[in-house]
C-alpha cells in the first residue's frame, strides 16, 4: 500500500485516476474478430501487471490501422486464467503461447547455441530475439512492447511493412542510443556499422535477421551483457546492422515531452510511463477508440 501510495504521488492526481480507471475500460471494447492477415504477424510479450497495457496496445493499432494482421502473444509465465479468458475474448483469433510450453520448445532448438540457451533462462526479456521468431509463421514481424499507444494510422511503418521490395528492419528511434556497450566498441566487434537510437519497442523486424548463430557470437562480446536489460536492445540492434537496418522517421521517436500533435504513435518508456495513462489513453478515447 505504502508503495502504491508513494507511485500515485509522484504519477500526479490525473494519471493516478486514469490509472484506475480509465485503464481498465478497455476491457469493455469490442473484440477484435480478424487477425488473419499472414503478410505481418504482430509479436508482444506481456506479464500480469502490463497486460491492460499490452491491450491498449493492440487494440489502438488494430483500430487506427483498420489491418489485420496475425497477432501472437508471449506470456512471461504471470497470467492468471482471468487475464488469459480476457485475451482469448478480446482477440479470439490470435495465438496465446504460454511459457511453459515455450521453454520446452526453445530449449531443445537452442542446444546448438549454449549462450542464447543460457541468456534466456536467465534474462526472459531475451523472448524476443528467440520466442518471437521461434513461433513466427510470417517472415514480417511487427514488434510492439505493452507500452505504446496509437493515435492514428502509423502510414510509414505500414508503408514498409507492406512493400515487398522493403527488407530493412526498421524500429522508432530511442531518445538516445541505449546499448549495454558504446556504439564504437559494438561496431567494431561486429565489423559493420552500428545504428545510434535504435529502440526494439516498435517495428518491422525480419524473422531471418535474429540469426541464432549471429547471437551465439555477439554474447561472446566481452561486455555485451553488463547492463541487466538493455543488452536485449544491444543484440536486436547488433542484428538489424549485419541484416540492414533503417530508423522510423521522426514523429515515430521516442521523447520525454509533450505530445506534438505529428505523432502516429507514442512509446511510453520507463520515465514517462505515467503519461501512457494520463495523456495516451484519454486521448486514443476521445479519438474513437471506445
Amino acid at each position: 500500500m505504502l508503495y502504491l501510495v508513494r507511485r500515485n504521488l509522484s504519477w500526479g492526481l490525473l494519471p493516478s485516476f486514469h490509472y484506475h480507471y480509465t485503464r481498465p475500460s478497455i476491457l469493455r471494447s469490442a473484440p477484435v474478430e480478424e487477425t488473419t492477415d499472414g503478410s505481418c504477424e504482430i509479436h508482444i510479450l506481456t506479464s500480469e501487471e502490463d497486460c491492460l497495457n499490452a491491450l491498449w496496445t493492440l487494440k489502438t493499432f488494430y483500430f487506427f490501422s483498420r489491418r489485420q494482421y496475425r497477432l501472437v502473444i508471449h506470456s512471461d509465465g504471470t497470467l492468471t486464467k482471468n487475464t488469459i479468458s480476457h485475451l482469448e475474448h478480446h482477440f479470439p483469433k490470435a495465438r496465446l503461447i504460454d511459457k511453459e510450453q515455450a521453454d520446452h520448445a526453445i530449449e531443445g532448438l537452442l542446444e546448438a547455441h549454449p549462450r542464447c540457451l543460457a541468456i534466456r533462462r536467465e534474462h526472459f526479456i531475451s523472448a524476443k530475439e528467440f520466442d518471437f521468431p521461434a513461433f513466427a509463421s510470417s517472415d514480417r514481424l511487427l514488434f510492439l512492447d505493452s507500452d505504446v499507444i496509437f493515435f492514428c494510422a502509423p502510414t510509414e511503418l505500414l508503408r514498409r511493412i507492406e512493400d515487398p521490395e522493403y527488407r530493412l528492419n526498421t524500429v522508432n528511434p530511442d531518445i538516445e542510443t541505449c546499448y549495454s556497450m558504446t556504439t564504437p566498441q559494438l561496431s567494431k566487434a561486429i565489423g559493420c556499422r552500428v545504428p545510434e537510437r535504435f529502440n526494439s519497442g516498435v517495428g518491422l523486424i525480419f524473422r531471418e535477421s535474429l540469426n541464432w548463430g549471429w547471437i551465439e557470437e555477439f554474447l561472446s562480446i566481452p561486455g555485451i551483457l553488463d547492463h541487466p536489460w538493455r543488452f536485449e536492445q544491444t543484440l536486436a540492434a547488433l542484428c538489424s546492422a549485419r541484416w540492414g537496418v533503417e530508423l522510423l522517421p521522426g514523429n515515430y521517436r521516442v521523447h520525454l515531452g509533450s505530445l506534438c500533435g505529428d505523432e502516429p504513435l507514442r512509446h511510453y518508456v520507463g520515465k514517462i510511463r505515467h503519461l501512457m495513462y494520463g495523456e495516451g489513453m484519454p486521448r486514443a478515447l476521445s479519438w474513437g477508440l471506445a
